[in-house]
């Protein structure tokens, strides 16, 4: 996408994970950037220290006269925001968010990340692996990553790698050369409505890659098998099953740390040490890899680059303490993540009371998945469930909170509590913990703010 006409753009839903990530690489490449949202905040410091001026009110007047383009995230609809409303009738041009990254991406040697779960991590890690190795990417990134300053990269490279959103079909706009996909399962219920259209999503765009590029993908699963198919580049399957390309061997804890050994077609590639907990965490390692060895990056860079990497904002993120108690705060908001994170968390705190705060995020999503939300808990010893989070999809539905606390003591006797808001939460929570106790604040919404209004 040609933007060297462009002086001045404004982004409705600014601070959206992949709206303010790409207002941050258009300031960087020398445009005006403006926006506004409502709700949490959560990249409201990050985009500030951008100098990107951003607005927390939806209102038409915040668009400026002299904008060029206004980008909008696609959650938002003209109908309910008077601002987006504003900018259709300005005639100024308009473009969602999708759009705009699609016309960046294409352009470049695109490495798109997809999948229903580890999205996030997997970006992130392999982003700070092709920055480490000298191969100076840019990338979009669902999450910030504390070690590069931001969710964002601009690089100066023909690489781009970006977290490709399965929402609304978005990945029908991207064309990579390259892809990694980590996981399906069943998932935004209100867009797909089976899990046949879902996966055929991923199917169509995995067949888009070419015959020069690669798809890494977890070979464990017979839906990313099924997937993996329709590609005609090279497939390269990873996991800890005998028949992949890259297998994963001798994983064990190093206190904090998992080491693990790489097969790759019956030749040790030798260990490998990773910060991050859980197996789902050696997974995305082992795919970043496949993918830099893909691209014949240097092995022995690579291996120290993925020791050195330390996560991201809200998985499995340390937040500190109360009373003795440690508090984490993790994004997982689909039930195969609530198990990974509480795994996780179990590994590493096997004598502890864990308590899981989750904050369930669209009705739809809740009644799509609720037994399968509601056996998400083994892991944790109790359960307190928030009033549903709808964000800007949905403000309401068929099913409650209420109703997930009922499933979840259906398998789980007296395992959950309702706890409808942030702030009873708090009171509910803040001289009950102690040091035996580890509290998880789980879900896609803001859930995060109990854990730092918890801590001391």
């Amino acid at each position: 996408m040609d933007l060297s006409r462009i002086k001045k753009t404004h982004i409705i839903g600014i601070e959206g994970a992949g709206t303010s990530a790409l207002a941050r690489i258009l300031k960087f490449k020398g445009i005006d950037v403006s926006g506004s949202d409502e709700g949490d905040h959560f990249y409201n410091n990050v985009l500030e220290s951008e100098g990107i001026t951003v607005r927390q009110k939806f209102d038409k007047d915040n668009i400026p006269s002299d904008a060029d383009m206004v980008i909008y995230g696609s959650s938002f609809r003209p109908e309910s925001n008077e601002e987006l409303k504003a900018a259709f009738e300005s005639g100024m041009a308009v473009f969602t968010y999708a759009e705009m990254l699609a016309g960046l991406f294409n352009e470049s040697y695109g490495i798109a990340v997809c999948g229903t779960h580890g999205k996030s991590t997997t970006s992130a890690m392999l982003s700070f692996v092709l920055i480490r190795i000298g191969l100076d990417p840019s990338a979009i990134v669902g999450a910030k990553i504390p070690q590069l300053g931001g969710n964002s990269i601009s690089g100066k490279s023909e690489y781009f790698v970006i977290e490709a959103d399965e929402y609304q079909n978005k990945l029908a706009l991207y064309k990579p050369k390259a892809a990694i996909l980590t996981s399906v399962d069943y998932d935004h219920p209100d867009f797909f409505k089976t899990f046949g259209d879902y996966k055929k999503a991923f199917s169509d765009f995995v067949a888009k890659i070419p015959k020069i590029g690669f798809l890494a993908v977890w070979g464990d699963s017979v839906a990313t098998n099924e997937i993996a198919c329709s590609c005609q580049g090279n497939i390269i399957k990873y996991g800890f099953m005998e028949d992949n390309d890259i297998i994963i061997k001798n994983h064990s804890f190093i206190g904090a740390q998992q080491r693990f050994e790489i097969i790759f077609l019956d030749e040790s590639l030798g260990f490998f040490e990773i910060k991050l907990p859980g197996k789902h965490n050696v997974l995305n390692a082992a795919a970043v890899i496949a993918a830099c060895h893909q691209l014949n990056a240097d092995l022995e860079k690579t291996r120290e680059a993925l020791r050195d990497f330390e996560g991201t904002s809200r998985r499995f993120e340390m937040i500190g303490g109360r009373n003795g108690a440690i508090l984490i705060d993790d994004y997982a908001h689909h039930p195969e993540e609530i198990k990974a994170t509480l795994r996780a968390a179990r590994e590493i705190y096997p004598e502890k009371n864990i308590i899981a705060v989750f904050h369930p995020h669209s009705f739809s999503r809740t009644a799509a998945l609720l037994e399968d939300f509601a056996q998400s808990f083994d892991d944790a010893d109790k359960a307190i469930i928030l009033d549903i989070y709808g964000s800007a999809r949905e403000s309401s539905g068929t099913v409650s909170s209420a109703d997930l606390v009922k499933s979840v003591n259906k398998y789980s006797r007296d395992k959950a509590d309702y706890v409808p808001t942030i702030a009873e939460a708090v009171e509910f929570l803040q001289d009950k913990i102690g040091g035996n106790d580890v509290i998880i604040t789980i879900g896609a919404g803001n859930v995060f703010e109990v854990a730092r209004k918890l801590k001391q």
